[in-house]
């Protein structure tokens, strides 16, 4: 479950590892501007937002997104629970709100109430963080931005997703994607390992398949 915090770096680092800990995948805005950019252009089931943040009104933040006709459940964390405080959470469009300072077993019971139903995973979807690819269609994702690969991009994209941070020898990878008998160009490697990282990352996204010098590569955060 992808949650968006919308705090000052303080609380929102607090409530990130609280809620990593119980297995959410939490990403982090501190200002208006980039709470909508990222509300706007990926898909959280929950958002959570600070009331009382020093730099904006989370009141004012949650009235935007509902304005450009985002649906997502949004919480807001307040410090008051007058009656005026909950006409005013509702009235800029929140679901609901948690008073602060936010209890973490009351804060998750209320995620759990706004959780998807779960559905069937889809055996032919590889996923990592924000990065899927799909055997069948043989499309991949990085958020909703579709990334086109060539044939042997895609054979190593592949092999990483399916083994998430494990480490793969480069050994295992020029077995896997170019066959035991490849006697080409030893730095092949590296090449595809650049291309790939150049498309997923294009637009700065963070990076995802890191070095293990002297060893190979693996796909972690």
């Amino acid at each position: 479950m992808k949650i968006l915090v919308i705090a000052d770096q303080k609380l929102a680092k607090c409530l990130e590892l609280d809620l990593q800990y119980h297995g959410y995948e939490v990403t982090i805005a501190t200002e208006g501007k980039t709470a909508q950019k990222l509300a706007q252009d990926e898909s959280f089931q929950t958002i959570l937002i600070d009331a009382d943040m020093p730099s904006a009104s989370g009141l004012e933040i949650c009235r935007k997104l509902r304005n450009l006709g985002l649906r997502t459940p949004i919480l807001l964390l307040k410090k008051a629970d007058e009656l005026e405080d909950r006409i005013e959470v509702l009235d800029a469009g929140a679901d609901d709100y948690i008073l602060k300072p936010v209890n973490i077993p009351e804060l998750l019971s209320r995620l759990k109430v706004y959780s998807p139903p779960e559905t069937q995973k889809d055996p032919d979807e590889l996923r990592f963080l924000d990065l899927t690819l799909n055997r069948r269609t043989r499309e991949v994702r990085r958020g909703n931005r579709v990334i086109e690969l060539t044939a042997t991009e895609y054979e190593l994209l592949e092999f990483l997703l399916s083994h998430p941070r494990q480490v793969l020898t480069r050994e295992q990878i020029l077995e896997k994607v170019w066959g035991y008998d490849f006697s080409g160009d030893s730095n092949i490697i590296e090449v595809y390992i650049r291309y790939l990282r150049l498309k997923l990352e294009s637009n700065k996204e963070k990076r995802i398949i890191q070095t293990v010098r002297g060893v190979g590569y693996v796909l972690k955060e």
